[in-house]
């Protein structure tokens, strides 16, 4: 069987964002509005309701679907059980999104849904090689990425928005400046994260193709609870929904897996899974009789995958 095709499990679409990447606040905002009014995204008064200029409300729309907190129904969307669990006011998770373990989790259930709302994304983390592109380069590769996939060629200016609200998503606009970091990680939750950083260009002329770079030891700050339940989560949909077992080290490097998408290498998702094992029943790593290291689940991975969450988050209620 061939190798799959970069964004074959993405939708075939670019820029629903509207250039805004998920705010401080607005996935909550979004969570509490529909819980009254389904249809509150479609009324006039929807500026009202979130609180936001009349372009950032179906940004909030796609984000919260983007996140798999929401779908759609007959009257507009609703909260999915893994909005609940997360965003709920007096069970949730982490309503306010305060635990770094939150922001890491929403960056998994964002790129690894099945399909992606976020093609570009999906295609940085989850398949480029190196550690840093340019602007320039990276548009390229996307583009040819979306041919590859059988999709219409994007316009430029799609992409380059596309990678632009990426940037601004997880880059922090002037690392050398601990004010303005501080005040970019309250509006832009993700830039806490440190997965990105926006350099200057690669000619040196302070042109738009700048540098962007991939922390891709980044993920050493990823709770084991969630590199853990990722790896779960991926084994399911790999190995199927029952007992079985799967390769750390595919695990660390295959495209789109947990590694990739949470910048964690081999030694670091052993090390979670191996601290993660010995709290848990029915999860062990082990090593195979040709010397590889191997994740093994004696009961369904997503049910346990849930409860490691759950004993992560035990002020939630229910499961994700």
């Amino acid at each position: 069987m061939g190798r799959q095709k970069p964004l074959a499990d993405c939708h075939p679409a670019f820029g629903r964002h509207r250039g805004y990447p998920p705010r401080y606040g607005w996935l909550r905002k979004v969570h509490l509005a529909l819980l009254d009014d389904p249809a509150c995204l479609r009324r006039p008064d929807a500026t009202v309701i979130l609180g936001v200029g009349s372009s950032m409300v179906p940004a909030m729309a796609f984000w919260s679907q983007a996140f798999g907190l929401s779908s759609p129904c007959d009257r507009g969307l609703t909260p999915t059980a893994r909005g609940r669990w997360l965003l709920d006011e007096e069970q949730g998770a982490d309503p306010f999104l305060e635990e770094v373990a939150s922001l890491y989790l929403l960056h998994w259930w964002l790129l690894s849904a099945t399909p992606s709302h976020v093609p570009s994304w999906r295609y940085l983390f989850g398949h480029t090689g190196l550690r840093s592109y340019s602007r320039k380069a990276l548009h390229e590769l996307i583009t040819d990425a979306a041919e590859r996939a059988g999709w219409r060629t994007p316009a430029p200016s799609v992409v380059a928005n596309d990678i632009a609200c990426l940037v601004s998503m997880y880059a922090p606009s002037n690392p050398d400046q601990p004010r303005e970091r501080v005040e970019d990680t309250l509006l832009n939750p993700f830039r806490s994260l440190h997965l990105l950083v926006s350099g200057p260009s690669l000619n040196g002329f302070g042109d738009r193709t700048h540098t962007l770079t991939i922390n891709r030891t980044a993920g050493q700050t990823c709770p084991a609870s969630v590199l853990t339940y990722a790896c779960l989560d991926y084994a399911a949909r790999i190995r199927g929904p029952g007992p079985g077992s799967i390769s750390v080290a595919r695990l660390a490097a295959a495209p789109d897996g947990p590694g990739r998408l949470l910048l964690t290498d081999t030694p670091g998702l052993l090390r979670a899974l191996r601290s993660t094992s010995a709290r848990h029943e029915g999860l062990a790593v082990t090593e195979s009789p040709t010397g590889e290291d191997l994740l093994c689940y004696s009961v369904p991975p997503l049910a346990l995958a849930q409860k490691i969450l759950a004993t992560a988050f035990p002020q939630a209620g229910g499961s994700p």
